[in-house]
């Protein structure tokens, strides 16, 4: 029989390279600076693609910080698969947040990691259909 501490560290994400993995636990922790800490110092993070990319760590850390609060709860980003080449990974995800006053929020896309050297985040895009997400959004101010 297993223990509950060893049930809840079973990996229920599918294999990524490491700071994809932390990119995602991130999200759903709710945690700016361990998902903004996924980026290499220069990082790009292109969300959505199409749109001006934040551009450094500390840009994507403090978008983060500004966009969790305005949710309750924060549910995150999921990924439902993942396919890694060379330093290149694919992930398609599904996301879930709930607007400060109650409306549910849900969207889904892929993303595209590009690793540097170091294992880091070089760049990100995320594809996904900013529109839906916002419809969804009614008269919340997000």
């Amino acid at each position: 029989m297993k223990s509950v501490e060893k049930e809840r560290n079973t990996m229920t994400f599918p294999a990524m390279p490491k700071a994809v993995h932390q990119f995602y636990a991130g999200s759903q922790a709710a945690d700016a600076d361990l998902w903004a800490g996924a980026f290499a110092e220069n990082g790009l993070f292109h969300d959505p693609v199409g749109s001006e990319p934040i551009r450094g760590r500390e840009a994507i850390l403090a978008r983060l910080r500004k966009v969790i609060p305005q949710f309750d709860p924060f549910l995150g980003i999921t990924p439902v698969d993942a396919y890694t080449t060379g330093s290149q990974t694919a992930v398609h995800w599904r996301g879930a947040v709930v607007t400060t006053d109650g409306k549910p929020v849900n969207w889904s896309g892929i993303s595209v990691f590009r690793l540097d050297e170091d294992g880091l985040i070089a760049e990100l895009w995320a594809y996904f259909h900013h529109g839906v997400f916002t419809a969804q959004l009614g008269d919340s101010e997000h």
